[in-house]
């Protein structure tokens, strides 16, 4: 499957949220941290030999960046190799089996507690051929604090090489920077670590990483309101929506519909009539032009299109789905489309081919500008119309009727927080995951309402 998708790899410099989002999914792909850890060691070591040096000094922090380091500081025994890192602070589990794994190599290890115990160190920095910058990694925000910022200024002012682990830490120079899988700044050389290319085009748990948890001041309405405008020919589809909208985490869901299904969490806007028609513009408008994110088409119909079509600019937010995907397509300053392959067909007036490489180009190419279309399947393809993203998670008992509209809602409740991409991607991951969970290995019998509770489950744990 893969070696047809490598064209949907990203390139160029690659943000740290992203670059975290990779690593746990490799992660979840069998590829452990301490291995991630060992490839990114490695590839510093053939940049540090490269100058043949005879004295390495290894600066570390206790995270991640610093486990690299020590990686660095245990392949180079052949050379005279000294360590300093902090000897208090909080310590990745990943840095202590590393630190424990050198502690039966000879490199010396020099732990500092203040910068007086960095500038006795000194003569350390004067001697070495090269020093390598493993304090602080991506996620390193400002100055760095004691001791690393004594650690900083002597190996500035020392006449080493200095190779920088990843990035450099603030503040620091740098003679040459070797970063993994991608750049993350301009500049540097890119060596690979094993990272499995899945990591990178499809959905994992990494992609939950962008979901920021709410602070303790946090207020009703912090998550989002959402607004379903659907049913009358299909009663139960805007109430399944509306209930996976909270669930994804929207505080508020108001479902405008000609029927009322019983739910007390759902604030029902009636409006009358057998379908959504016209009339009902002048109560809809100042709803739409409320809400956060509004959600058209489930149990719509086909009567409503132009009511859609007219609500649209209005929206600041719009999920479309369903009925709602026809010609004219409508669409808002911000757009999530979840059609399945004759939606889509329908909408986007282009065939879909069969191969998944040509359907992924095919969906890029049809997104418009400030939008994303998640296409349905066996596998979801997600686009804004410049990245791809592929959906695996999901099951055969998925197929009962529903799970659509359970996913849409899901996309509408995470809008109110995330991109439109970043929406449609971690909402496929979740409904095709809270599916799993509910159909618990059967292939039929599942019902779409026993999804909603798992929602939550997969997003928030």
């Amino acid at each position: 499957m893969f070696e047809d998708l490598r064209e949907f790899c990203e390139t160029g410099v690659i943000t740290p949220e992203r670059m975290r989002a990779v690593d746990r999914n490799s992660m979840a792909l069998g590829v452990s941290g301490l291995q991630l850890m060992e490839a990114a060691g490695l590839a510093v070591v053939c940049a540090v030999r490269e100058s043949s040096p005879s004295r390495v000094l290894v600066l570390c922090g206790r995270g991640n960046n610093g486990g690299d380091g020590l990686v660095v500081a245990r392949h180079l025994q052949d050379s005279e190799v000294d360590v300093v890192c902090p000897a208090y602070g909080s310590a990745t589990p990943d840095f202590l089996a590393q630190l424990a794994a050198l502690r039966a190599c000879p490199a010396a290890v020099h732990e500092v507690r203040v910068p007086a115990d960095v500038e006795a160190l000194a003569p350390l920095f004067a001697r070495a051929d090269v020093v390598v910058d493993a304090m602080l990694g991506t996620g390193a925000v400002g100055s760095p604090r004691e001791p690393l910022l004594s650690m900083v200024g002597l190996m500035n002012a020392s006449p080493a090489r200095v190779v920088a682990v990843d990035v450099p830490t603030p503040g620091a120079r740098a003679d040459l920077v070797v970063t993994f899988h991608r750049p993350k700044e301009a500049g540097g050389r890119v060596a690979e670590i094993g990272i499995p290319l899945a990591a990178e085009i499809c959905t994992g748990p990494g992609d939950l990483l962008c979901l920021r948890p709410k602070g303790p001041s946090a207020h009703k309405g912090a998550g989002g309101e959402v607004l379903v405008v659907g049913g009358g020919p299909y009663q139960g589809a805007p109430f399944l929506a509306g209930m996976a909208a909270l669930r994804a985490g929207a505080d508020i869901v108001r479902v405008a519909s000609p029927v009322y299904v019983p739910d007390p969490d759902l604030i029902h806007v009636p409006l009358s009539g057998r379908v959504i028609g016209e009339e009902h513009l002048a109560a809809l408008v100042p709803l739409v032009e409320r809400a956060d994110v509004v959600l058209c088409g489930n149990g719509l119909g086909t009567e409503s299109h132009e009511v859609v079509a007219a609500l649209a600019p209005c929206a600041k937010r719009l999920v479309l789905d369903a009925d709602a995907l026809r010609t004219p397509l409508p669409a808002g300053p911000e757009t999530v489309y979840t059609p399945h392959a004759a939606e889509f067909v329908r909408a986007f007036d282009r065939p879909l081919p069969s191969p998944l490489r040509d359907r992924a180009r095919t969906v890029r190419d049809a997104v418009p500008g400030g939008a994303a279309v998640l296409l349905k399947g066996a596998v979801d393809i997600i686009s804004d119309g410049r990245r791809v993203r592929f959906n695996r998670t999901g099951c055969p008992a998925m197929t009962v009727g529903g799970t659509g509209d359970v996913l849409a809602g899901c996309a509408a409740g995470l809008f109110c927080r995330l991109s439109a991409f970043d929406a449609a991607c971690v909402a496929a991951y979740a409904n095709g995951l809270a599916g799993e969970t509910a159909a618990a290995g059967r292939d039929a019998g599942m019902t779409a309402t026993e999804m909603l509770a798992r929602i939550p489950e997969v997003l928030y744990g």
